[in-house]
């Protein structure tokens, strides 16, 4: 299976659409057009996969240009099989899931055809994680039909990783695109920064929030918080053992309420914004991202700390995080440094968003934060 996600659709039921939708899918760039006449895939640009799916019945080799024909094995015989009859020509197959005898023609379809197109009949992800499990070693193309672009979203999460295309049979113009966004949508990497440390102090009393994500933060990983949009710290999450609690590898103990934090890599959100279901960029060590979901916010009253930094641009710094040991900023190189431990002249990590922020969007304007 392959890291890259391909995107797919179908145009056989599309009827007075289905040329529009084929001029889309070409100007968003999506990988495969799947039709069922070989009429439908001429003059389609070499940028795009071409794959026909015959009618029911025996095969008389007139494929057109396709460059991919999906078989079902069942009616027209193995791909294999149908390689040496039609010399050149590149088959795949169709498996429909619907019992526990098709999924498992569906496991040794992906363990040996080059390609298998997959439908699922219930509306359960398990027999794909069971087909994706089958095929961990395999070389084919495993490619999931789904109902909607949410539906793609979804199964490309199927075991962290999913199938490698999903195949979409859109219902009017605009899903391709859709489409396409979705699949394509990566977390970017971040550029972070050394901070100086300059000044720690006492905060008095106020409410601090624990971010609880739906995910395992890594050691090196947290969220980054600040006091003022356009300077942040790497708060890291609580993965490192402490003697006298347990460690919570999906939370982040972020910061004062009123602090920013990043919800995705363009967006800001306050932590007393933050509710189950929102979203928080995780960050680790070396700037790679991720979006992860908020499962809970702890907001309590505790002892506050205030720390000053200063980046090398001269860009001021500032964070307000609970006054305890066990609160954690990461430091060059993934360094796990206790804040109540931290002293002028120590580094930090941090991140620099470029422009102001209003109601969480970027935006060009004059503001000054203090």
């Amino acid at each position: 299976m392959s890291d890259s996600k391909q995107c797919w659709i179908d145009v056989r039921g599309a009827g007075e659409l289905k040329a529009a939708l084929c001029q889309e899918a070409i100007h968003h760039g999506l990988d495969a057009i799947v039709a069922g006449d070989p009429a439908d895939l001429a003059g389609l640009p070499p940028t795009v996969t071409r794959v026909l799916v015959p009618p029911d019945g025996g095969l008389d080799g007139e494929f057109g240009e396709a460059d991919l024909v999906v078989v079902d094995p069942a009616v027209h015989g193995e791909p294999a099989t149908l390689a040496g009859r039609f010399p050149g020509c590149r088959f795949g197959a169709f498996v429909e899931v619907t019992d526990p005898d098709s999924l498992a023609v569906a496991c040794d379809s992906v363990r040996r055809d080059p390609c298998t197109v997959l439908s699922f009949r219930d509306p359960t992800n398990i027999p794909l994680e069971i087909v994706l499990a089958a095929a961990a070693d395999a070389r084919g193309l495993i490619v999931n039909t789904v109902a909607c672009v949410e539906d793609a979203t979804v199964n490309l999460s199927v075991l962290e990783h999913g199938p490698d295309a999903v195949l979409l049979a859109p219902a009017a113009p605009g899903e391709a695109g859709r489409l396409k966004e979705a699949v394509g949508r990566r977390s970017p990497d971040l550029e972070l920064v050394e901070l100086t440390v300059t000044g720690i102090s006492h905060a008095g009393t106020g409410e601090r929030a624990c971010v609880d994500t739906c995910a395992h933060l890594g050691k090196d990983e947290g969220i980054l918080v600040g006091s003022r949009s356009k300077g942040m710290v790497l708060c890291v999450s609580e993965t490192h053992p402490l003697p006298y609690m347990p460690t919570r590898p999906f939370r982040v103990n972020a910061g004062a309420i009123m602090s920013y934090t990043l919800a995705d890599p363009e967006h800001t959100r306050y932590l007393s914004e933050l509710r189950a279901g929102a979203t928080v960029l995780a960050v680790g060590a070396d700037g790679r991202t991720r979006t992860v979901t908020v499962g809970r916010v702890k907001i309590e009253t505790r002892p506050l700390l205030s720390i000053d930094a200063v980046a090398e641009s001269g860009e001021p710094v500032n964070v307000i995080v609970q006054d305890d040991w066990h609160v954690r900023i990461l430091g060059p190189g993934g360094a796990v440094l206790n804040s109540t431990a931290l002293k002028p002249g120590d580094r930090i990590l941090g991140h620099l968003p470029r422009r102001e922020r209003h109601v969480g969007y970027p935006i060009d304007e004059l503001c000054l934060e203090q």
